[in-house]
């Protein structure tokens, strides 16, 4: 008896750490929520502050600031042979007044954050090696986004805990146009980024300059 209660408490100890790599919609250790209030509908994420402090403090920038209010999804990247499958992004795009100053690359080699289903990650620049204020959420999985030899791959640093319906709505809608890596992956019609909120902690804004509120009327 006393060897049988022994066995099932060493395999709860030994089940902690996996239940941790996968939080719930509530207060985490090591994780910080954020909802995104969009016009097709919240999507809450729980950012891994833990394996990726570097990707999570930069998006915490940009919501604490309020830099992804009033900003857009804008592309749905569809797989040809599963539509089901593939990712939204959003973001600030290529909004100057809205960026804050690149940070280093938090590969998934040095996080072990995959892209699994529901992953959050960081969008970049094609010649690499940082982030900015695009990210994307991925809608089944997608290890082509993990870094590999010499490929850097995507910042992978959360997931999604609530709202993967809106998700998927928005990987559904119409697209077109686009060029390039994009061609025919921008939605006709934009989904807004209403506000970004965080849920977890106290809000650190940078307490930089706004310029993309100037001239717009206080309410």
């Amino acid at each position: 008896m006393l060897r049988s209660l022994l066995a099932t408490a060493l395999a709860l100890l030994l089940s902690a750490p996996l239940v941790a790599q996968h939080p719930a919609n509530r207060p985490t250790p090591g994780y910080v929520r954020v909802r995104l209030d969009t016009s097709a509908g919240p999507i809450t994420v729980a950012l891994d502050a833990r394996r990726a402090p570097r990707t999570t403090a930069n998006f915490l920038a940009y919501v604490d600031d309020g830099r992804f209010d009033g900003t857009v999804f804008y592309r749905s990247a569809r797989k040809k042979v599963a539509p089901k499958f593939g990712f939204i992004q959003g973001g600030t795009r290529q909004d100057a007044r809205r960026l804050l100053p690149p940070f280093p690359l938090e590969k998934t080699t040095q996080t072990g954050i995959r892209h699994l289903d529901a992953t959050i990650s960081m969008a970049r620049p094609a010649y690499g090696g940082s982030a900015g204020g695009n990210f994307f959420i991925t809608v089944g999985a997608a290890p082509n986004m993990d870094a590999a030899g010499q490929y850097e791959g995507y910042p992978a640093f959360g997931r999604v805990v609530a709202g993967m319906d809106t998700v998927k709505r928005i990987l559904a809608m119409p697209t077109g146009g686009g060029s390039g890596a994009m061609k025919g992956q921008m939605l006709l019609r934009e989904v807004a980024i209403v506000r970004a909120v965080r849920l977890d902690g106290k809000a650190k804004p940078t307490g930089l300059v706004k310029p993309w509120l100037m001239g717009v009327p206080r309410r």
